[in-house]
């Protein structure tokens, strides 16, 4: 524990300046992956403060911002769809899979994840990429998508016989933004978080379409496990596989980390951490998370080299979220699923 609370304060400049910008660049995808797993983007806003404080406290990686990521939300809007929505379910598979990669990490797992083939990986990555696309599709076209990748796609011949144009333009200028924001305003203004702005301001001025509505912003509430025998398979079951991905998730980040700062992570510390942040996000209203690829590199650039900048990414997104409920809910589903559709083509 002693050695949990000395802090390496000699590079405090360039966490704070890495974990500001990681801060901002998690705002979009944060809200847009709350949206996308069902639960709201003030979940997902919850999952990227939670376990981005704890994994990054406890975790083996000291560059490694996590959050909310692509594989983790596609799970849980699974399941969102299969438990019709029941969120005490949802957030004790999240704390379930959090205590999976706790024992992962003490039995020394991960030095056997880290092992899976690229292929493999590649494969998964891709087809994670195609279901995000396919969720956002009906939401671009101004629509409220059903929950689940099978009935999103069976509702899109619904969502093109009527087409909100205004939604549709939203989208699509987001998703330009996203892709063409110039590299060098990206250091001031991630692309992401432009878009996003951009697309909402513009949405002011057009014609009625689906927006996030009001938010509940301020301090998370308490959510205590909950166990329903007929359900307990499939909580049990998406609790591990989440567990699995995240844990393949983050180790995967942690070797870009040790790539780009010349070091060697611990690879079971951080999968203790990442359960860690989970379980205590499940505890708290928000939803799963793992290692963060691009936001790592972001604050690694941007100059963090020890854990608390990844720390500080959390408390700058605690900050936004105390006061920011009222502005977020003006931006339109379009704009978010712009940014996603973007996420799911990387």
């Amino acid at each position: 524990m002693k050695a949990l609370l000395k802090f390496d304060l000699r590079h405090l400049r360039g966490d704070i300046y890495g974990g500001l910008t990681a801060g901002v660049v998690a705002i979009p995808l944060a809200l847009a992956f709350g949206v996308a797993s069902g639960l709201g983007p003030i979940a997902g806003m919850y999952g990227a403060i939670i376990v981005g404080f704890f994994a990054a406290l406890f975790g083996g990686t000291p560059t490694n911002v996590s959050g909310p990521t692509g594989p983790m939300v596609v799970v849980l809007a699974g399941l969102f769809a299969s438990l019709s929505g029941d969120v005490s379910l949802i957030l004790t598979a999240v704390m379930l899979a959090g205590v999976f990669q706790i024992v992962f990490g003490v039995i020394g797992a991960g030095n056997y994840i880290r092992l899976v083939p690229y292929p493999v990986v590649s494969g998964f990555m891709s087809g994670i990429g195609v279901i995000i696309i396919i969720l956002q599709i009906d939401a671009f076209l101004g629509h409220e998508s059903p929950s689940g990748t099978l009935s999103a796609l069976a509702y899109v011949p619904t969502a093109l016989s009527d087409i909100n144009f205004s939604a549709l333009a939203v989208g699509l200028i987001t998703l330009v933004i996203a892709y063409k924001w110039p590299t060098a305003w990206g250091k001031y203004v991630p692309g992401a978080l432009a878009a996003l702005v951009i697309g909402t301001a513009l949405s002011l001025f057009m014609p009625v379409m689906p927006i996030l509505g009001d938010i509940p912003s301020g301090l998370p509430s308490l959510h205590l496990p909950v166990f329903d025998q007929s359900a307990a398979m499939l909580v049990l079951e998406a609790a591990f596989i989440l567990a699995v991905l995240g844990s393949i998730d983050s180790l995967l980040t942690s070797l870009v980390a040790d790539n780009m700062t010349r070091t060697r992570h611990d690879s079971n510390k951080e999968l203790i951490g990442q359960g860690i942040g989970n379980a205590v996000a499940g505890l708290f209203g928000g939803i799963a998370g793992a290692g963060a690829t691009m936001r790592t590199v972001i604050n690694s650039r941007s100059g963090g080299v020890t854990r608390l900048s990844g720390m500080i990414h959390s408390v700058v997104l605690a900050a936004i979220v105390l006061g920011m409920g009222s502005v977020a809910s003006y931006i339109p589903h379009a704009a978010l699923a712009g940014v996603l559709v973007k996420v799911g083509m990387d």
